[in-house]
């Protein structure tokens, strides 16, 4: 799947065009296997372009990872208008849709990038600490005080969220409401678990 080795390109477009061929590749395979070489060869370009635009093999790695973060971040933002349990509900059934339609790259985040270097481990904890502030707020406005243990309680379940969306939304033919409920209870109960 090469690209028209003519095609002109400013240098922030091909830049981009080669992180989205990146990131494609989480689709299909781990981002171990994601080298300069498979890189170059996709996009029809010299190695020494990516050695030019990442540095390294890990440079290539954090750009990939971190786009894909961030697609994942964008697409799972909480609606601030709703009330604190339908946002939660809201950001888990987009979870749950993002997952299942970019199921491989989903897992590349959540479980290829432990072997990673430090600096992409930093990319994907980036989005967990996100993701368990989203968590955090919702129950801060229902009025669940704000401890240090509410927080390590939450950042654990976004961990114990990611492993139950990579068993059932990927592993499993339940439904997205069966998974979503299920994670909504467990955040529920992680909370209740503070009393």
């Amino acid at each position: 799947m090469s690209t028209d080795r003519r095609t002109r390109l400013t240098p922030d477009e091909r830049r981009a065009q080669l992180v989205a061929l990146g990131v494609a590749f989480l689709a299909e395979s781990p981002l171990d296997e994601l080298t300069i070489d498979t890189l170059s060869e996709r996009a029809g370009v010299s190695r020494a372009l990516l050695f030019h635009y990442f540095g390294s093999k890990q440079g290539l790695h954090r750009e990939v990872v971190r786009t894909a973060r961030d697609s994942m971040l964008h697409a799972t933002e909480p609606i601030p208008e709703l009330p604190p349990l339908d946002r939660l509900h809201d950001t888990l059934v987009r979870i749950v849709r993002f997952v299942r339609e970019h199921g491989g790259t989903f897992y590349s985040l959540v479980r290829g990038v432990a072997s990673g270097d430090s600096e992409v481990r930093a990319v994907v904890e980036e989005a967990r600490e996100e993701q368990a502030g989203r968590v955090v707020a919702a129950f801060l406005e229902l009025g669940v005080p704000d401890t240090p243990l509410l927080r390590i309680a939450l950042r654990s379940w976004v961990a114990f969220a990611e492993e139950a969306l990579v068993e059932s939304a990927l592993g499993t033919d339940l439904s997205a409401d069966e998974i979503v409920a299920f994670l909504e209870r467990s955040a529920r109960a992680v909370v209740a678990a503070l009393d």
